[in-house]
């Protein structure tokens, strides 16, 4: 079950709580990736959060939103780089993205082997992928108060199992959200210092959401998904009168879909 949009940019963007988790979260990414100078990053589900640092100096930002979930303006104070999309047909070109990340995506989506096949589809042969789901042992899934307590959450080894088969290969992983999921101005206030002790001290079952790396194996997978003719990619932009104003995103070269 997919969440509005409207619920997760009220949360994100309008409380206390979501501000200390998109400021605790996206702090692992950049750690994580570090320079995208030139490169195409692209978030799915509700990833925007997380991907303001690398409007700066990344070739392109592209936010793609799930149609049940539905689509907002991103970012609010600039030009749109953000689109509707069906989960498993992305207007993306092949081997299109260099770093793409998951959020409040996989664990809400109806079919999520199909979705990793489309997330195999448009990373390069030398991107990487970062999943974030919530976790299974953590305070946050339990708590449907916030975001993390819908869908589905996992433990390491079963999204570890769920990427090898969709032809990706786990490269590395890192745990978030060690503070509880708690409005209460206290632990706000403790929030940056708790996730930098979590990180260093706490076991991995602690953190409220696995956030596991990936990258694609050079095989196709082999087992059922789907048909070639329903993977080609959408063509956003078909039907849209001349002259319509495009996504910020869509005015970068070298993007346009392969058929």
């Amino acid at each position: 079950m997919h969440l509005d949009v409207h619920v997760l940019r009220d949360f994100y963007y309008r409380t206390s709580l979501g501000r200390a988790v998109q400021k605790g979260v996206r702090d692992q990414v950049v750690a994580l990736w570090g320079e995208t100078r030139g490169m195409t990053v692209a978030g799915y589900g509700f990833a925007v959060p997380l991907l303001r640092p690398f409007l700066a100096d990344a070739a392109r930002v592209i936010g793609l939103m799930p149609g049940p979930q539905g689509v907002m303006h991103w970012p609010a104070d600039g030009p749109n780089h953000s689109l509707l999309t069906d989960e498993a047909r992305w207007p993306l070109a092949n081997d299109s993205v260099d770093r793409l990340v998951m959020l409040h995506g996989l664990e809400t989506s109806d079919h999520p082997a199909a979705l990793l096949d489309e997330a195999h589809r448009v990373l390069a042969p030398q991107g990487r992928a970062l999943i974030i789901v919530p976790s299974r042992t953590g305070f946050w899934a339990r708590r449907d108060a916030t975001p993390f307590g819908f869908g589905r959450p996992y433990s390491r080894g079963q999204i570890e199992r769920l990427l090898i088969d969709c032809a990706f290969v786990p490269s590395g992983h890192a745990s978030a959200l060690f503070f509880p999921p708690s409005e209460r101005g206290f632990w706000i206030r403790s929030a940056r210092t708790l996730e930098s002790l979590g990180r260093r001290w706490a076991p991995e079952r602690l953190g409220g959401v696995l956030m596991v790396e990936a990258i694609r194996r050079d095989a196709a997978p082999t087992r059922p998904g789907l048909k070639a003719e329903a993977r080609r990619p959408l063509a956003v932009l078909e039907g849209v009168p001349q002259g319509t104003a495009h996504p910020a995103w869509m005015q970068q070269p070298n993007l346009r879909c392969r058929r």
